[in-house]
């Protein structure tokens, strides 16, 4: 099946100083204290305590790599991943603009750069060593963004010198890895369904002496409903089951109020019913 026309490949690459070091000094005063051996613990110092500045930049980095695995489809080991054409436009402007606070987080942290390694002593007290702060040249090599996207190659292309058995069995070599990756992607889409469907059948099922309105949050139903909406751009090979199953759901949470949901046991018991039917009907 080709898929050149579903999905794109999509690599990204995001790099962020991690401004730790082992404290040998501290590493041992700790350990001979406990009088244990020397590698029974490490002490890593954080270059910038007192400061979130750096911080910043590391818990954007982890919501954009968050961001780009819930919209993609795994398929090499490392690096690339399939990036469904239907959702191609929503991931680049996104990506676009989170390369902008990407951006603007470094260079705010670059132009203090200066005066955080000049508190860092005030800070790490004997723990300070200014051997550990590269110029600032270096610094901004430890930072980067990048996404590249490609096309997804066509299993006959292949432009190489080598003889016609050669060439064949190199092609039935890509062509069983291509559908391997393939079908690990598509696995992706119904392991979300179904870890949605079991979280929400558990959780719908009633427990004596539970207060509903404390066990029902929002999620119960906007994780459903978001859910809906991407499993119709991810089923890059229209597989029909998957369409079917994301359909059940989508009828399942028509209407669904989370206030209802909490109030009445009946509404939960009827949303159960139809979870667990998605459930039974589908193989996992």
């Amino acid at each position: 099946m080709s898929i050149s026309a579903s999905a794109v490949l999509v690599e990204l690459n995001i790099s962020v100083w991690p401004a730790n070091k082992v404290d040998r000094e501290m590493t041992e005063t700790v350990n001979t204290n406990a009088s244990a051996v020397r590698d029974a613990s490490q002490t890593r110092k954080n270059l910038f305590a007192g400061t979130s500045l750096r911080k910043d930049i590391e818990k954007l980095a982890a919501r954009i790599r968050l961001y780009h695995n819930q919209n993609t489809l795994p398929w090499a080991d490392k690096g690339q991943r399939l990036l469904p054409t239907k959702l191609f436009m929503e991931y680049k402007q996104t990506m676009n603009n989170y390369e902008v606070q990407f951006s603007q987080l470094c260079s705010n942290f670059f132009v203090e750069y200066p005066r955080l390694v000049a508190e860092a002593q005030q800070h790490l007290g004997t723990m300070y060593r200014a051997e550990d702060y590269p110029d600032l040249e270096d610094v901004r090599m430890k930072f980067g963004f990048r996404k590249a996207f490609d096309p997804i190659p066509e299993s006959g292309d292949f432009r190489l010198d080598v003889s016609a058995q050669d060439l064949e069995e190199v092609k039935a070599g890509y062509e069983a890895k291509f559908d391997e990756r393939l079908a690990e992607a598509m696995r992706t889409p119904w392991e979300r369904l179904h870890t949605v469907l079991t979280a929400m059948s558990e959780k719908l099922k009633d427990e004596e002496g539970v207060d509903s309105k404390k066990r029902y949050h929002d999620s119960l139903v906007t994780n459903a409903q978001e859910l809906v909406g991407l499993l119709d751009k991810m089923n890059i090979t229209n597989d029909p089951k998957l369409e079917e199953a994301r359909k059940q759901l989508e009828l399942t949470m028509l209407g669904a109020d989370i206030e209802t949901i909490k109030e009445s046991s009946h509404a939960r018991e009827s949303m159960k019913t139809k979870v667990d039917a998605i459930l039974q009907k589908f193989e996992w």
